[in-house]
């Protein structure tokens, strides 16, 4: 996993699970890689995997199963949806209004560019 430096690590990691969870790959129910399996994986501290497992027990995106590991929350994929769209209409619009604004990009030529993303990707919606 690269990482980037304008935002922490275990944020980092935690849009990671919020993304396998968001794309149906992890499901409710699934067991989570264990704090050292992902760490050793992605070569960070387990420390740091922890603080990232801890704060999506809080968000209610996991729970622990004591002695048996991290899994999907039942209600995981609504509850990551509304964290990620929360985040992203905080922090990421802001600069996309911005950049839209100092590029003079108009909303129809940005939905054009997203309906040729969409069908790039075979979505039809």
């Amino acid at each position: 996993m690269k990482f980037r430096s304008n935002q922490a690590i275990y944020l980092q990691i935690g849009d990671y699970v919020c993304e396998n969870i968001l794309l149906k790959l992890w499901k409710e129910g699934d067991r989570l890689p264990s704090v050292r399996e992902l760490a050793v994986n992605i070569e960070v501290n387990p420390n740091t995997v922890m603080h990232t497992y801890s704060f999506l027990q809080d968000k209610g995106i996991i729970f622990n199963q004591r002695g048996k590991g991290y899994f999907v929350a039942d209600s995981a994929f609504d509850n990551t949806n509304k964290l990620k769209r929360k985040d992203f209409i905080k922090n990421e619009l802001p600069y996309l209004f911005k950049t839209m604004d100092l590029l003079n990009l108009s909303f129809t030529e940005l939905k054009n560019h997203y309906t040729k993303y969409k069908t790039k990707r075979g979505d039809s919606k």
